[in-house]
This record gives C-alpha cells, structure tokens and sequence, in this order.
C-alpha cells in the first residue's frame, strides 16, 4: 500500500511513518521541504514538494496511493497567513477533495479529543475540519480524536520535562491539577497505522487516549523521581497564567502551554467515563503506562542544532599534544570513551545524575550531565569513528550544538587529545547566560578534561593544555551546520524501520 502523509515529521507523524514502514507499507511525504525531510528514513519514503496552503500546492499529491493520513495541523496561530482556518480547516478540506478526485480508498484525519466538545479556537477548527471531512472525503474515511500527546519534541510534556530538568521553579496553571489523558507517540503511531490499514470502522469518528489520567502537578511529581530534581511548584491564578503566557511568546521565550492549550487544560482533556478507548478497543494497541513512557521520553528528547540556535556560531577547541606517554593512541581514546565522567571535578560537570542513564559513551547513548546553575543537560553520541567520538546537543541544553573528542597522531611520538565544540546559545535567555557564567564554566570544563587525560596518559606536554576560540560567519559556519544536520539524519537513517549505514563525514 502506498500512504500519502501530512505532517510526517512532526512528532505524531513521524511515529506513524514508522509504523507503516515496519508493516511493509511505502509513504509519500507531503511537506514544503519534502526533498530534505525523507532523508531521515533510509528507504522506502518518497518526497512530495507541496502542503495544503492551496489548491496548487495540494494538486496530484495523492496521484497513485492507496490511502491518505492527515496529520498537519497548527496548534497555535501566527497571522495573517498561519491561522487555525487557513491550515486546519481550509487545508483539510483541500486533501479531502484531493482525495477524493485521487480515488483514494481510506482517508484517515487526526483530529483532536473534546473537539466536537471544546471552546478553545483549535478545537472548534479541528470540529471544523472533521465537518469539511464528511462533507469531501472518500466514502472511506475515518476520524481519530486523541488525547495529549507526548513523546520526543512534543510541545508540552517535552517542554515540561525540560523545565523540570533545569528550572529552579515551575508555574503551575491554577493549581495543577486539571485532569487530562495522554498518550504515548508511539501508541498513537501504531494505532494510526493499523487504521490507515483497516477498512473498519469507516465513517465515524473514534476518541483514543491513554490509559491514565494525570494532571501537570503529577507529572512534575513523577518527573521528579526519574530525574532527581525536585524543582518548586508556584500555583498561578488562571486569568495571571493566560496573561503572563502571552507576554512570554511574545519575547520567544518557550512554555509549556499557550492560552488555546490553558482553555482545554481548564476544559478537562480526558474520556468520559465508561467511554470506549479507540486505543485498545479498535486498534488493539497495548499502551505504555505513563510512568514508562515517561522514562522513555526522558532519553529521547530530539537534538538541537546549531542551526536552530540563537546569535554567532562559536567554534572552541582545546587539546594538548602529548609526549611520552605510556598509553597508545587507542588506549587514550577508549579512556576518554570510557571515563569522562571523572575528566572533570564534580563540581564542573557530573556525568550520569539520572537514574538508570548512560556513563561510558556508546553510539546512540544519551548522556545525561549536570552542571553548575543550569541543572541537567544532555548530549547524544551520534557516531563514534577513527578514533572520534560525535556529540550532538539535545532539546533543553543552553547551547546548541556538537562536541567532538579526538584522538590522534599528528607526529610520531606524539598523540592529540582534542576537544572542539561548535555551539550557538539556545535561545535569547541562554544568550545572555552564556556569554557571562556560561562561557567562564564552559571553558573551564573542558580545559579540566583535558589536563586530565594528559595526566592518567603519564605524558607531558612542553605547550600545555592549548586553547583556541573563532566566531563562524558565512560559508563556515554553514559549512558546520551541514556536517551536523548529515551526521544527525545518517544517524536517524541507521536508527530507522529500514536502516542502513553510509559514510562519515568531519570538520
């Protein structure tokens, strides 16, 4: 079978294109950088430049498929173009008649739970959508209503999960305990797959959640035991939250919710009781309880590059040529691999604070680190090769970026140890903090690491431990950001339903 998807690389849609991977299917991806978005997938995704902002953009993309799965949607507005009736309402209208006119045999909208209930204005566009869905889509087509959604990059459990991570105190909306019913990404994926799959139930709209109810407080409770912070919980007045939420998206600063999400928040996102569950009762989906999904997500969380950065991108390298040493090159090498968490005093950068997380560094490890007045952060290791170990910077770090460690023998008798990290402060908050105690503990902590290999290696070396620091502009800074973004996909491409390795690539 062959799937048009919408939004398939947005946290719902890239789960879902998983699935229909795993289960033999191929997909057409629909997206405006469609060309640049499949190569996330080793195989069997083909790129369709275009989206649902019009008729032209839309034309002949469903041209040849089995089936359509719309998951594109806007949760939030930003006009005049990006607004709640130009993509959630008109742009569904235009797939379902592209649909329809493609001779598409199933039709499947991901819409929202409580939309036919809701009052916020995503709600009442995504009813809306539904209503342009009977009224244009195939005979064949299916409703999905789900709960909250949380998985790697969602915009609200994700978020909180960062905030959790490295905030001293949290807002809560009232007093936190809202009910509301999510579920985990890749449930939900797996569920749409099997509905895009099925021919039943057909022209009806179904509700899926998962299986717990929980509130923000709860989750913050249970975000604390897996990551051993304990962060205070400020109850704001609701009428104050909606206020003061604006006022942060206005300067760009993230929240864990916008004023739409505080209206179904206040709503209750939750199955009425005695509901059916679409989850398991349709689509025969084992859900992850929350606790478990939640230590998922907690090692899950998407890289940030330098490209999504905020101001100059800074290159920094520390090494020191050492002389003498008793240890071979390989030898430095599977220490640093090895041992990092004790290059540095504690008081620097602790290395493994989270229960149950990655020490040695092993391609695909996600290392959680914390350092001095930032709370825990994370790396992942992208690859590992020549002696080299690649680090990318996850969601919820100051920076975003990559560091490198390196090992090599520029001259006989003599073995490198570097450390060259490329970074961009993550937002405008960041900004400021790292050009003050940011960048005084950043460099402290790498020139500690790397006097510390030089010392267990039982070398010296004449020139010390060497520093360098150079602002990319122009091509090399481009140049960076490319190397980062090919390493990132290569590694989602291994990591994908039909993986496949290829060449490395370095700066």
């Amino acid at each position: 079978m062959k799937v048009l998807v919408t939004g398939g690389t947005g946290v719902v849609g890239k789960a879902a294109v998983d699935h229909l991977l795993k289960a033999g299917h191929t997909v057409r991806l629909l997206s405006r950088g469609a060309a640049d978005d499949v190569r996330q997938w080793a195989s069997g995704v083909e790129p369709h430049a275009g989206s649902v902002s019009s008729d032209e953009a839309v034309a002949g993309a469903a041209e040849g498929c089995d089936a359509v799965l719309h998951v594109a949607g806007i949760v939030a507005e930003s006009p005049p173009e990006v607004t709640f009736q130009a993509v959630n309402v008109d742009g569904t209208r235009r797939l379902a008649r592209e649909a329809r006119r493609a001779g598409v045999r199933r039709f499947v909208y991901v819409s929202s739970l409580g939309a036919d209930t809701g009052e916020s204005g995503y709600h009442r566009s995504k009813y809306q959508a539904e209503l342009a869905v009977r009224e244009e889509a195939p005979p064949g087509w299916l409703i999905v209503r789900p709960g909250n959604v949380y998985g790697p990059g969602d915009e609200v459990v994700s978020l909180l999960l960062k905030m959790v991570r490295t905030l001293p105190v949290i807002p809560l909306v009232g007093s936190g305990d809202h009910p509301f019913q999510p579920v985990w990404v890749d449930d939900l994926g797996l569920a749409l797959a099997r509905a895009v799959e099925r021919s039943e139930p057909v022209g009806t709209a179904v509700d899926l959640a998962g299986p717990e109810v929980t509130s923000m407080r709860e989750l913050i409770q249970l975000m604390s035991r897996i990551t051993q912070r304990s962060p205070v919980m400020v109850p704001v007045p609701e009428f104050l939250a909606k206020t003061g939420t604006q006022a942060m998206e206005t300067l760009g600063f993230d929240f864990p919710i916008n004023n739409d999400q505080i209206t179904m928040l206040l709503e209750g996102n939750v199955l009425p009781p005695g509901a059916s569950n679409a989850l398991t009762d349709v689509f025969g989906v084992t859900p992850t309880p929350l606790g478990e999904g939640l230590s998922k997500l907690a090692d899950a969380l998407p890289e940030a590059l330098p490209s999504e950065g905020t101001g100059s991108l800074h290159r920094q390298r520390y090494w020191a040529d050492i002389q003498g040493s008793h240890m071979t090159a390989d030898q430095v090498f599977e220490m640093v691999r090895t041992q990092l968490g004790s290059l540095a005093p504690d008081s620097l950068m602790k290395v493994g604070v989270e229960p149950g997380t990655a020490k040695p560094i092993e391609e695909g490890a996600t290392l959680t680190i914390s350092i001095p007045l930032r709370g825990h952060i994370q790396v992942r290791c992208e690859e590992i090769a020549d002696n080299t170990i690649t680090m990318v910077t996850l969601e919820g770090h100051p920076l975003s970026g990559a560091i490198r460690f390196d090992v090599a023998e520029p001259a006989p008798g003599i073995i490198r140890f570097e450390v060259r990290s490329f970074t961009r402060s993550s937002d405008l908050l960041d900004l400021v903090g790292m050009r003050t105690f940011g960048k005084v503990a950043q460099r402290a902590t790498w020139r500690s690491v790397v006097d510390s290999v030089l010392t267990r290696s039982g070398g010296h070396a004449p020139q010390g431990v060497q520093e360098e620091e150079t602002t990319l502009t122009g091509k090399d800074a481009e140049d960076v950001e490319n190397w980062v973004e090919e390493v990132v996909m290569r590694f989602r491409r291994e990591h994908s339903p039909h993986g496949a390795a290829d060449g490395a690539d370095g700066r």
